[in-house]
């Protein structure tokens, strides 16, 4: 993948711990000898323990850690600077279609004549794989989905009740997207006091909480297309369950 990007900067989206990036900082350095490390996450707490990782692991490389949202990240970095913008872990599934065209056409208007663009996502398998794996046995992802509404009483001194809600996710093969929901176990009312109203929240009824989609790495490249990105690369599993997809900015774009 370096070797396919001949570039002084790479860029992690969503970069957290920055673990997944370790990889190509390290064939960065030595097929370049250095260049610029510039991580992109809300969280400063993941940003400076990336910043020490990078220290510590790869004196060679200079650190510019952006605590921001993706859309302000992408914009700082400048044009002429040959970047290698990642996009990692799938996070790409938790964007609605309206975010996704907002995503790539923000992405590739910011994008330089040198620009690389990599891509990480899970593709669309079997039905029983994917809503097991979203529905696991420790209830791992029941918990982080429903902690949601902890954080949502903190907030707003509402009265969400963990025991009358329950988890419930399904692969919606239509929008080829694993849907999250909470669903009411019994009637009550929802009060957010700080803002003087409630609602009525009915017995079985939903509400969606997140959703993360899958891909065809066919299609995804030809979507793409449309915003000036062109594959050179693509990268898989022996399962083909995932895809890294390397892209080049290349001349039109959307408009």
């Amino acid at each position: 993948m370096i070797e396919l990007a001949p570039v002084e900067c790479i860029v992690e989206l969503g970069a957290g711990f920055s673990k997944k990036t370790v990889r190509l900082l390290r064939e960065q350095v030595r097929q370049r000898r250095g260049g610029t490390f510039a991580p992109v996450d809300v969280s400063l707490t993941g940003l400076t323990a990336s910043r020490e990782l990078i220290k510590k692991e790869f004196p060679q490389l200079i650190f510019h850690g952006l605590q921001a949202q993706f859309e302000q990240g992408i914009a700082s970095i400048e044009k002429d600077l040959p970047t290698l913008f990642a996009f990692l872990g799938s996070t790409l599934g938790n964007l609605t279609r309206p975010e996704l065209v907002r995503f790539f056409q923000h992405l590739s208007e910011s994008m330089g004549p040198h620009d690389f663009f990599l891509l990480g996502v899970d593709r669309v398998k079997d039905v029983e794989v994917l809503e097991r794996a979203y529905n696991d046995t420790q209830g791992v992802t029941a918990d982080f989905i429903l902690n949601v509404f902890l954080n949502i009483n903190r907030l707003t001194k509402s009265n969400f009740d963990q025991d009358k809600i329950r988890y419930h996710s399904w692969f919606n093969p239509n929008r080829q997207q694993v849907e999250m929901y909470a669903v009411s176990t019994r009637t009550h009312e929802i009060d957010f006091p700080s803002h003087a109203i409630s609602f009525i929240w009915e017995k079985g009824d939903r509400i969606l909480v997140e959703i993360s989609r899958k891909f065809e790495p066919e299609l995804l490249q030809k979507q793409l297309h449309l915003f000036g990105l062109k594959l050179i690369a693509h990268f898989t599993d022996p399962k083909e369950w995932f895809s890294l997809l390397l892209f080049q900015k290349t001349g039109a774009t959307l408009t």
